[in-house]
């Protein structure tokens, strides 16, 4: 049987994204400290862009509204309506921004004259763009944003090496396993929320499964690939679970020591040995030899990639109460406030500026004008976000911690009519400065329950409450996890005791042994 080459022709649909959309979105994931570096390093590489200063900029800053509303207003027409160019600039015939219905006249006016020679001529792809207009806008001194430019140029900054972290291990190892399409995607999901010190899945599978449009099978899949992914074990649930993955993953599924993890994890952590030996019904000696299978395992897989330095906390919003009503204020302290420059606007209308001179500036402009767009994105999207929250979480903000209600991403989502993974990426590692104290935007959101009077209860609520009854426990006679869950079901609130054995550890608090042992 011969085979023949041949030719064959699809159509198919892709989402791509342009430089545009990949900086926006990594606008969105950036804390206040790593925008105001991007921002700085963008002053010095593009001429165009400058910092304002003064009063007027003051002030401006203090007018949170009008700058969340400006990107609407001033960034709407980036091609002079009609197919006009600009009015220093000759027409450009054929361009990219005139509309059909007007082409064919851009096309008359541009043709040569019959008879008479004109020497070619490069065509210049930014003459469509108003510039001049678009310059306005951003000549405010007040206005602020800042934004990633890609570049095709050498840089020795980017030459250095830098520590990698474990998102990045694990999602090189991810693409590089056979895997289908939704398992990799619901993979990189798992990775993402997982604990940057520890390497434990800060989520549950389902709430992974609702990120995404993956079944519960699939994310339990890709779980089961990033749990056997190097470092063995992360994305564990618990110190128990990511031992008995690494023993079972080196051969030691079937000898004693994961028995030992699997149903004696307790007796290990308190080191009673001869009384786990005497349950067992085995000597003291083969429980130690054991004990050193279990001492090579690592209980943390993911603390060697957490980074070393502390990473200071600076608040992007600060919720305040006037009158009864809270407002937004954003904390733009220490934030170079961005404009651009009106000298490389007189030298790109300039007749006397060659042409590589005004390509150049309009380059760098449209650069800037995309930082400025995405930088204001990012504060509107961050200010409805927190909107959202103040909105649902007033009680917590009046009262406190007790009051926090159960709240997921997809509430917000839903709220404020943008995707899962835009707040998931607004959420991670932005700070709000509430009258309650400081709190990660993330905190925010909790599962629930309802207690017995039908009432929403939030888990870190219940975790509180746990914390504050072992607080306040004797010490010669601490209260056990089931003493716990009864307490907390003659409150309306019923959990089993491996429910608050859960809550408890999550909290990293001993067990009631352990707690007695200490004192």
């Amino acid at each position: 049987m011969s085979v023949k080459p041949y030719l064959t022709t699809s159509l198919s649909q892709r989402l791509v994204l342009t430089p545009q959309m990949r900086q926006r979105i990594e606008l969105l994931a950036m804390t206040k400290l790593e925008l105001t570096d991007l921002i700085t390093t963008e002053m010095s590489a593009n001429p165009v862009l400058e910092e304002s200063s003064g009063p007027d900029a003051a002030e401006e800053s203090s007018v949170m509204n009008d700058e969340i509303t400006a990107i609407d207003a001033t960034t709407a027409d980036y091609i002079r309506p009609n197919g006009e160019a600009p009015v220093s600039e000759a027409p450009v015939d054929g361009a990219a921004s005139i509309p059909q219905d007007n082409a064919s006249a851009a096309a008359a006016e541009t043709a040569p004259i019959e008879g008479e020679s004109e020497p070619e001529r490069e065509r210049d792809p930014f003459e469509e763009i108003d510039f001049g207009s678009t310059f306005e806008d951003y000549l405010d001194p007040g206005y602020k944003t800042h934004e990633y430019e890609s570049r095709d140029e050498v840089s020795f900054e980017n030459m250095l090496t830098r520590r990698q972290s474990l998102c990045d291990q694990l999602v090189w190892q991810l693409h590089l396993t056979e895997v289908s399409d939704q398992v990799r995607e619901a993979g990189e999901a798992i990775i993402g929320n997982l604990d940057e010190n520890t390497g434990f899945l800060d989520a549950t599978v389902e709430e992974i499964a609702a990120m995404g449009p993956w079944p519960l099978e699939v994310v339990e899949e890709a779980l089961s690939v990033v749990q056997l992914l190097d470092p063995v074990g992360v994305a564990a649930r618990d110190v128990r679970e990511s031992l008995l993955i690494q023993l079972q993953y080196y051969g030691f599924g079937g000898r004693l020591a994961a028995q030992m993890v699997r149903d004696h994890f307790e007796h290990l952590q308190t080191h009673k040995l001869p009384e786990l030996a005497r349950t067992l019904n085995v000597a003291v000696e083969q429980l130690l030899e054991e004990m050193e299978i279990i001492k090579k395992m690592d209980p943390k897989p993911g603390r060697k990639f957490s980074a070393e330095d502390a990473q200071p906390i600076v608040p992007e919003v600060t919720i305040e109460k006037v009158d009864d009503d809270y407002v937004l204020r954003f904390e733009d302290d220490g934030m170079p406030q961005l404009r651009i420059n009106r000298t490389y606007r007189q030298m790109m209308e300039s007749k006397e500026s060659s042409k590589e001179t005004r390509d150049y500036i309009k380059e760098r402009f449209r650069s800037a004008v995309d930082l400025l767009k995405n930088i204001e994105h990012r504060r509107q999207t961050i200010y409805r976000v927190c909107q959202s929250i103040v909105e649902r979480q007033r009680d917590f903000l009046d009262h406190g911690v007790e009051q926090l209600k159960p709240m997921m991403l997809k509430d917000i989502a839903e709220d404020i009519g943008m995707h899962l993974s835009t707040v998931s990426r607004v959420v991670n590692r932005k700070y709000v400065n509430t009258p309650q104290g400081v709190y990660e935007l993330r905190r925010f959101f909790t599962e629930g329950m309802k207690s017995d009077s039908g009432e929403d209860v939030s888990t870190r609520v219940l975790k509180l409450k746990i914390k504050k009854m072992i607080e306040a426990e004797d010490a010669h006679r601490p209260i056990t996890d089931d003493e716990i869950a009864k307490r907390l079901a003659r409150d309306g609130v019923k959990l089993s005791r491996r429910t608050v054995a859960k809550y408890r550890e999550q909290m990293r608090i001993p067990g009631s042994r352990e707690r007695r042992a200490i004192v």
